[in-house]
């Protein structure tokens, strides 16, 4: 089978993948059946090599979030994406956020005198996941030393109908309406957003949701920035109403300057839950599994649902 993989020069390390997953990498994109491409944000470059060469069977894409590409998306071919790929090492990330957060270590770790005690523990804490992909699924086994209660909130699979196949015996809620989102968290200790951006994300945690979480609780974002109405957490951040801790922004990068730098009740991290270094060897391993299992007529890992957009 024959792989192009574009642009040259981005990721080139995926090249040696192919060929070791059982693939024959051609630089003329006329000749392969299959493309892996990995321009971070140049979704006409790919809608133009797609226009050009229709021949084109499958699309991997090297992300986890594809919002950029999903107006390409299409039923013509098939997408893979990375899904899961990074999921172990940015629920790790999840898990340092919570714990720093948890036990004041902003402050302890700015602090030039000895301070007066204080922070929580994690164990018995109620702790509700936005999304039940593989950073959520990756938390079950990371939470469950401590003991918490989870809810996981999710799109529903099939009308409004939640499927309990996260985790047996945990509470999973169907993300139908902002109301049911608000429910979810009303009596959560800690609420973590690990899921897709699409149209009915992008600015789920705005003022009603910051208002319906319970005082004191801690809103960790490891997804996109854009799930959350910056303007709304600062105004709730200075009102002491929740702490938070996010390794993504809205925007990203943050200005340098930004109030929520500098804000005691935040945490902030430079997206970097998942580093270059991570990405390497997991996002290797996806793509010489994929091209193994196209060559095998196996089934991918990393379906797009081209309909949902991720």
């Amino acid at each position: 089978m024959r792989v192009h993989v574009a642009p040259r020069g981005t990721r080139d390390f995926l090249r040696d993948a192919v060929i070791t997953g059982g693939g024959v990498v051609t630089d003329d994109v006329r000749d392969a059946v299959a493309l892996v491409y990995t321009a971070p944000n140049d979704p006409a470059g790919l809608r133009a090599l797609l226009r050009e060469n229709p021949a084109l069977r499958w699309v991997q894409l090297p992300w986890a979030g594809i919002e950029h590409y999903v107006a390409v998306l299409d039923d013509a071919r098939i997408w893979t994406a990375g899904q899961g790929v990074y999921a172990d090492d940015v629920s790790e990330h999840v898990l340092a956020l919570v714990l720093a957060s948890l036990r004041d270590l902003k402050a302890r770790s700015t602090a030039t005198s000895w301070q007066p005690p204080s922070g929580r523990s994690l164990r018995g804490a109620r702790v509700t996941v936005f999304g039940a992909g593989g950073i959520a699924r990756s938390l079950i086994a990371l939470l469950a030393p401590f003991d918490v209660t989870l809810t996981f909130v999710r799109r529903p699979r099939s009308g409004s109908v939640v499927v309990d196949d996260v985790v047996p015996g945990a509470r999973v809620v169907g993300l139908t309406s902002p109301a049911a989102a608000h429910d979810a968290v009303r009596d959560a200790d800690v609420v973590v957003l690990a899921l897709a951006l699409t149209a009915l994300t992008r600015g789920l945690v705005d003022d009603a949701f910051l208002a319906a979480m319970k005082p004191g609780a801690l809103l960790v974002n490891v997804a996109r920035g854009a799930h959350v109405d910056t303007a709304a957490l600062l105004v709730a951040l200075d009102r002491g109403h929740i702490r938070a801790a996010l390794d993504v922004t809205d925007p990203e990068p943050l200005p340098a300057g930004h109030p929520l730098f500098a804000h005691p009740a935040c945490l902030i991290t430079p997206h970097c839950a998942n580093t270059p270094q991570m990405a390497l060897p997991v996002l290797t391993t996806r793509v010489r599994e994929n091209v193994r299992r196209f060559i095998a007529g196996e089934p991918l890992l990393g379906l797009v649902d081209v309909n949902a957009g991720y």
